[in-house]
């Protein structure tokens, strides 16, 4: 799975000159927390509700409170915005985005192509692929096994569930640790019709059941 399969398209944007409450108003319209800045078609900066939350002019103390609040109502989002953002491209696999905002600490990343804005991908949208790509909401039954070290051994359970008549919907093998002699799989699985008979043929074969 790619970026361009989960990113939105047509993204909205902003300029640096936008005001920091009319940047908080878009947000709130569009029920999103980040927008990307552009100038003159070229991408300059990246700011987030955090940043615009926590923007203030610098205190003194013979501002009032409406003054304050009048000079944050002229800060421009230049001030505040995150500037040479992190990107990515549409053909980069979504584990690679995924790894550059764990990596990053950040919740979004702008899409380019070709030096243009195409798209941005959030930690949601990563969120919403991992669980489509697990199978979350599609199989029936979720099953661990410790699996021995040896060769074949997935392809001896995959057998198991053939002659089961049962579909694999998706399957995850865990790191396993260096000293340990065996690692986890993790199967979901659909059209299981006697998952008792299942996981005993399991055990027979060395495939230890750690979870239903």
């Amino acid at each position: 799975m790619l970026v361009k399969d989960r990113m939105s398209g047509n993204p909205v944007f902003i300029s640096p000159e936008t005001t920091v409450p009319d940047a908080l108003a878009l947000m709130e319209k569009k029920g999103i927390r980040r927008l990307p800045v552009l100038e003159e078609g070229r991408l300059v900066g990246i700011v987030t509700l955090l940043d615009l939350v926590h923007a203030s002019p610098s205190p003194g103390a013979s501002l009032s409170i409406w003054e304050l609040n009048y000079l944050l109502a002229k800060l421009p989002v230049k001030g505040v915005m995150s500037k040479k953002p992190l990107t990515v491209s549409p053909d980069v696999p979504i584990d690679e985005a995924a790894r550059l905002m764990r990596e990053n600490r950040i919740g979004g990343l702008p899409v380019m192509k070709d030096g243009r804005l195409v798209g941005v991908i959030t930690e949601t949208d990563i969120f919403s692929a991992f669980l489509e790509m697990l199978g979350v909401n599609r199989g029936e039954l979720r099953l661990t096994l410790e699996m021995p070290d040896r060769h074949g051994a997935l392809v001896e359970v995959a057998q198991v569930f053939h002659s089961f008549g049962v579909n694999v919907v998706s399957l995850v093998v865990l790191p396993s640790d260096p000293a340990a002699a065996a690692g986890q799989s993790v199967w979901r699985l659909e059209k299981c019709r006697d998952v008792k008979a299942l996981t005993q043929k399991l055990e027979e074969k060395g495939f230890r059941v750690l979870h239903i």
